[in-house]
């Protein structure tokens, strides 16, 4: 019979019992939350209060590839290795009281010292300076920088206290194959120069983490490491060739050391692209050894030096008046070699002669200053103008260099007497090598600008390629004007007095030449210091390519003719490297006179 009495106990023990399960209950639910809803939040809290430790994971840098896939600039491995002082002593100790069969520190080191290529009391000088701050030290730097086979050979000899961090290093296989362009990182791994600094975006590694909990002893607590995985940065395409870029540069250091100049560049053009194929210099800079280029031969002249263009400038007001003027290549002037006009300006040609009655091919043959003056006044100051700057002049180029440098074309109002013609000829104004080739590109491709362009794209760590944003092409003249200058640019290739040394045997060759004249910093001339370019492009009746040479200041030959060798060289190796099929009709002849 079930009392009052009996009732009571039972019931007591189910009321105990819930209560029981239901803190079990609390508590296996908060467990859950902690240990795996949450738990990524209250490891990384009780990181901050434990004795935890982190190591970071790093990223590798992009690399920097050209037309072909060729490496120009990439990462390796290298280790930077520490000691742990105090288990170097104990580990001797235990030695001299012969409870272990290690080596001793004083042969180990010797091993080390090969190794590394230190000398063996630097090594132990490493150590012994570590003990002689704190006798208890646990850490001193070995050496930074180790190449992996350094690190195998170190991690082979299995001694405990010797502790290695690997981490990513720049390294440019070609050395200063196209150094000016790729540019250079510090010691600091933070990009310096060059695409290197302006395509950082692209090529940047985000480094990651490896978080964890350390007991008293040291040792990880399992089960507390969390990893933040790095991101790799990603593959810069270049438009350059690397074995035609190798091959100018060798080309151009050679022409300006026979020439004696201070610098020189060269710079190819794809017409229907704008791709630039390659952008050679000299000096140039090793990126692996920077230090040993002076600071202004690190970075790139062709895209921050800025010269006055001379003659070079005569085939875009050649242009200009026959697109606006009316005029065709047989349109004469007649033009002594020294003439004055109306308003007292004076212009003279670099040789001397009577009164010619010039076409106006002929005025680009001879490069005649007084006869492209007289055909300038056959548009008006301004019409000019606004051709130049169609043309790209002033504007820089589409490509955006780091520290790239615009050409100066002051507007018509500024003009003085003597400006209204100098202009015409290239003096007065400056451009860059990269304004100028665009200016051509025009004359090329049927009277359309492309925007030049050196980044292909950019394909990121998870394949995704990017390509730039590039302006659009640009309208400058008519195709039937285009076609026009190419003719008078083949007859200058013939008929000039250079035209033995830029001949390419099977190909129809347009070229131009210019002599600029240098500023003395203090509103004049400097004397005796010229800036000479020669532009060309080839195939003649259908340019595929165009090629730019110029020299700083030469001094065995201080015409344009000091370009000419760099220049005949530097097309035909161009024509071989993309196979340029050879020209299958003849160039028509312009009468030079009227």
């Amino acid at each position: 019979m079930v009392t009052r009495a009996t009732r009571s106990p039972r019931r007591r023990t189910v009321v105990a019992l819930a209560v029981v399960l239901a803190v079990l209950a609390g508590f296996i639910v908060r467990l859950v939350d902690i240990q795996v809803v949450n738990a990524d939040e209250h490891i990384a809290e009780s990181l901050e209060h434990a004795l935890g430790g982190s190591q970071t994971l790093y990223g590798t840098r992009g690399s920097i590839v050209d037309q072909t896939g060729q490496t120009l600039a990439g990462s390796v491995l290298e280790y930077d290795c520490q000691l742990d002082p105090l288990l170097i002593t104990q580990i001797d100790q235990d030695i001299l009281a012969e409870t272990s069969t290690a080596k001793p520190w004083s042969v180990v080191s010797v091993a080390i010292a090969e190794l590394t290529g230190q000398k063996v009391k630097k090594v132990q000088k490493i150590v012994a300076d570590a003990l002689a701050e704190d006798a208890g030290s646990r850490y001193a730097m070995l050496a930074r920088g180790l190449s992996t086979q350094v690190y195998r050979g170190l991690a082979d000899l299995g001694v405990p206290y010797l502790a290695c961090l690997q981490h990513p290093a720049r390294t440019y296989p070609d050395g200063a194959v196209a150094g000016n362009l790729v540019g250079f990182m510090g010691t600091d791994g933070e990009a310096l120069e060059g695409l290197e600094m302006t395509e950082d975006s692209c090529l940047a590694a985000t480094n990651g983490t490896l978080a964890f909990a350390r007991g008293k002893d040291g040792v990880i607590i399992p089960g507390t490491q969390r990893t933040q995985p790095a991101v790799n940065g990603g593959t810069l395409q270049l438009t350059i060739n690397r074995d035609l870029q190798w091959y100018l540069q060798q080309l151009i250091g050679e022409q300006a050391q026979d020439m004696g100049a201070k610098s020189g560049g060269i710079m190819v053009v794809e017409t229907a692209t704008g791709k630039i194929r390659a952008a050679a210099e000299w000096p140039s800079v090793d990126p692996n050894d920077v230090t040993a280029s002076k600071p202004a031969n690190r970075g790139s002249r062709i895209f921050r030096a800025s010269f006055e263009p001379g003659s070079t400038f005569k085939a875009l007001t050649a242009s200009t008046v026959i697109d606006a003027g009316g005029q065709s290549p047989t349109s004469t002037v007649v033009a002594a070699s020294t003439e004055i006009f109306p308003n007292g300006a004076r212009v003279q040609d670099s040789f001397s002669h009577g009164p010619y009655t010039y076409t106006l091919a002929g005025v680009l043959i001879d490069s005649s200053n007084a006869g492209i003056s007289k055909f300038s006044e056959r548009v008006s100051p301004e019409t000019r103008y606004d051709y130049f700057k169609k043309f790209g002049i002033g504007d820089g180029s589409a490509v955006g260099f780091n520290g790239e440098q615009s050409g100066l074309i002051w507007p018509v109002d500024q003009w003085d007497n003597q400006t209204i013609y100098n202009t015409a000829y290239g003096q007065g104004l400056t451009t860059t090598m990269p304004e100028l080739a665009g200016a051509y590109d025009a004359i090329a491709n049927d009277g359309v600008r492309m925007p030049l362009s050196l980044v292909e794209s950019c394909t990121t760590a998870d394949g995704q390629v990017v390509e730039p944003t590039l302006p659009d092409p640009v309208r400058v003249i008519k195709k039937s004007t285009a076609a026009q200058m190419r003719e008078i640019l083949e007859n200058v290739g013939l008929q000039a007095l250079y035209a033995d040394a830029i001949k390419i045997p099977g190909y129809r060759i347009g070229v131009k030449t210019g002599t600029g004249e240098k500023s003395n910093g203090s509103g004049g001339y400097k004397a005796g210091a010229y800036y000479t370019t020669m532009i060309g492009m080839a195939p003649a009746e259908e340019p595929e390519y165009i090629v730019i040479v110029t020299l700083d200041e030469p001094t065995k030959v201080k015409s344009s003719a000091a370009n000419a060798t760099a220049f005949q060289k530097a097309m035909t190796q161009v024509l071989k490297t993309y196979r340029v099929m050879p020209s299958t009709t003849a160039p028509e002849l312009l009468p030079k006179f009227g």
